[in-house]
């Protein structure tokens, strides 16, 4: 069984992974179907999502970022009208503390950081203080650079190594080690050798000892791999999914909800 302990709660699946259903409240998300509202949330809730996670700010590559206020008025209505219909937990995907402040008192429950609390000085301290879990992603540089410099010299290494850098640095500021979890950032300043080293070795991070959730839906990835644009990635992102999976991720950030939660049933029925 996999778990996860919320501020007022724990939630848990009998599936091999948690499932993280994506929602962008954006005009430039690099899919289009994943821009949607509550609708889009709610419809996800029923195809079995275990977690929304509600993003107004794109980070794909070439992206630029949303001011604090642009993103509060996006993300607010949708908190709003989830929370009328269902207590799923909601996962914010934002940087910045103002905007996880206004969501927290709209009932989101998770800190969902592509910056892994570098951005914004008062974030940790919000979080600690609201006793909700945070999700630390690696990245290198800023969306609309990042893919300008793929290089590492070890890529599983520096990206542990920033991790557990900042897993330190959220534990010193009060972040409880249970409400911690990790992720590689595929996709974020990485070629495509990289990000299938990541791929393989995610339960290794930090030497395993917290929570990975995995974000690989449709990305270009799982194009290079598969030799197919955005709207034709799905069995790519499945299997890659579920190699994550079996490789120690115990959470998928994925934009179809049905097929992986399906996936996932067939992964736990063969006991595999």
């Amino acid at each position: 069984m996999i778990s996860l302990k919320l501020a007022d709660r724990i939630i848990s699946t009998e599936k091999p992974a948690l499932v993280m259903g994506i929602v962008n409240a954006t005009p430039d998300s690099f899919w289009e179907k994943s821009r949607g509202g509550a609708e889009m949330a709610l419809r996800q809730i029923e195809e079995g999502a275990d977690i929304i996670d509600l993003g107004a700010e794109s980070t794909r590559p070439g992206s630029h970022y949303v001011s604090e206020d642009e993103q509060i008025e996006r993300l607010v209505p949708v908190l709003r009208e989830i929370r009328r219909h269902s207590d799923i937990p909601v996962s914010i995907d934002t940087r910045k503390a103002s905007v996880m402040k206004a969501c927290l008192d709209e009932g989101a429950d998770i800190l969902n950081d592509v910056s892994a609390l570098e951005d914004d000085e008062s974030l940790a301290g919000l979080c600690a203080a609201a006793k909700i879990p945070v999700i630390l992603m690696h990245k290198r540089l800023t969306p609309d650079v990042m893919q300008n410099n793929t290089d590492y010299a070890n890529v599983f290494k520096e990206v542990d190594s920033y991790l557990s850098e900042r897993v330190e640095y959220a534990l010193k500021q009060g972040i409880s080690s249970d409400k911690i979890i990790l992720d590689p950032g595929i996709g974020f300043g990485k070629n495509t050798a990289d990000n299938c080293t990541l791929i393989k070795k995610c339960g290794q991070l930090c030497t395993s000892r917290y929570p990975v959730l995995m974000a690989l839906s449709r990305k270009t990835v799982i194009g290079q791999l598969c030799g197919r644009e955005v709207q034709d990635r799905l069995a790519g992102t499945l299997a890659a999914d579920l190699l994550a999976v079996l490789n120690g991720a115990s959470l998928v950030r994925v934009h179809d909800v049905r097929e992986t939660v399906d996936s996932l049933n067939v992964l736990k029925g063969i006991g595999a």
